[in-house]
């Protein structure tokens, strides 16, 4: 399994890029979302996009977004960090343009990468605003690299940023934000890590889970916390990860905690399931359990994250660079194997760039 344990080794030249890169742009990918309620029908038909959904419960999804006036707060988030990651660039001598492309909403990705091609971009970076590796947060995104650059006259060539779950400035960046929660939080509090679930045969594809854990137990002991828990959302009983956030907000209070802080360690900003999942739903049943609650702000645009992704741009263009990384997998490779993070469904997958194969 080339996510977990296996990436660390330096194997074949082919997954780590040793050679000094030259690009003309830097590439934000995200997950994308609506900003007005307008958008959210024609938002959720393209996430739903080949998985069919009852029109009952396609209407639950759209009330929640409704519930925020339409509008999701990953789109601010994300121009937000592309601001901030271009001023960076900047200030170290990289003045690099960086563009946006979402999956799901605009700007859209293939619309960026038309706007590139046609603005004489020929090499470009991406990276992927999600730091843990499954199916879903890095090889989908691959995928939707290709499709993005397929049959565009002059597509730049595109080449994606590792993941950076164990980056130094990843963890230094989350716990700085569990610090600055527990300084607002109840005596005592509970401190409970959070990332969205997976469907359990996703997760046995990937080292998801194992990095969410390390990640924890790294940004735990750099926020002098002895005790954490790590919780999942958005997911199903029975066969998609746990437990819970219910059931750690249920364990917290059997244990005799009188008050949780919720970190959401696998986001790296806001979006809807961090407002409805954390700040409505967990608020709602920690108060039910007579629970004091605090939440933990997501990376956002501190300054450790953004220049974690700075460095990991220097990487790329530095020859036979030094690849940082805490904890015990040793930084993930470049270059994707062909069997990494497949998707839980029949089939081999769709062609995906930024692989080892091409």
């Amino acid at each position: 399994m080339w996510c977990g344990r296996a990436c660390s080794r330096r194997g074949p030249r082919p997954l780590f890029d040793q050679e000094a890169q030259r690009y003309d742009a830097v590439l934000v990918v995200a997950f994308g979302g609506p900003e007005s309620p307008a958008d959210v029908l024609p938002f959720l038909d393209n996430v739903l996009r080949n998985r069919p959904l009852p029109p009952a419960a396609k209407a639950r999804i759209a009330e929640r977004y409704q519930a925020f006036g339409g509008a999701s707060p990953i789109n601010g988030h994300t121009r937000a960090f592309v601001a901030a990651l271009e001023e960076r660039l900047r200030e170290v001598g990289r003045p690099l343009p960086v563009y946006w492309g979402n999956r799901n909403w605009h700007p859209y990705l293939g619309e960026t990468v038309q706007r590139m091609a046609a603005a004489g971009v020929r090499r470009a970076i991406a990276y992927v605003a999600s730091v843990f590796s499954s199916y879903s947060s890095c090889r989908q995104y691959r995928e939707d690299l290709y499709a993005a650059v397929d049959g565009v006259p002059a597509a730049p060539h595109i080449d994606k940023l590792r993941q950076g779950w164990n980056h130094p400035g990843f963890i230094d960046a989350m716990a700085a934000r569990v610090r600055a929660a527990r300084a607002e939080a109840a005596a005592g509090a509970a401190l409970v890590f959070t990332a969205h679930s997976l469907p359990q045969r996703m997760a046995a594809g990937c080292a998801y889970e194992a990095q969410l854990r390390e990640a924890c137990t790294l940004a735990a002991g750099a926020a002098d916390e002895p005790a954490w828990q790590l919780a999942f959302q958005s997911g199903r009983r029975g066969d998609w990860l746990e437990p819970t956030v219910d059931d750690a907000l249920r364990q917290a209070r059997d244990a005799g905690r009188r008050a949780v802080l919720l970190a959401p360690i696998g986001f790296v900003c806001d979006h809807m399931e961090v407002v409805q999942d954390l700040d409505v739903d967990a608020r709602r049943a920690a108060a039910a359990l007579g629970l004091g609650y605090t939440r933990a702000a997501t990376v956002g645009t501190h300054p450790a994250y953004v220049d974690m992704v700075r460095q990991l741009i220097d990487e790329r263009m530095t020859a036979n660079p030094s690849r940082l990384a805490l904890g015990t997998f040793g930084p993930l490779p470049d270059l994707c194997p062909a069997d990494c993070c497949l998707s839980d469904r029949p089939g081999t997958g769709r062609p995906a760039l930024a692989g080892a194969g091409g």
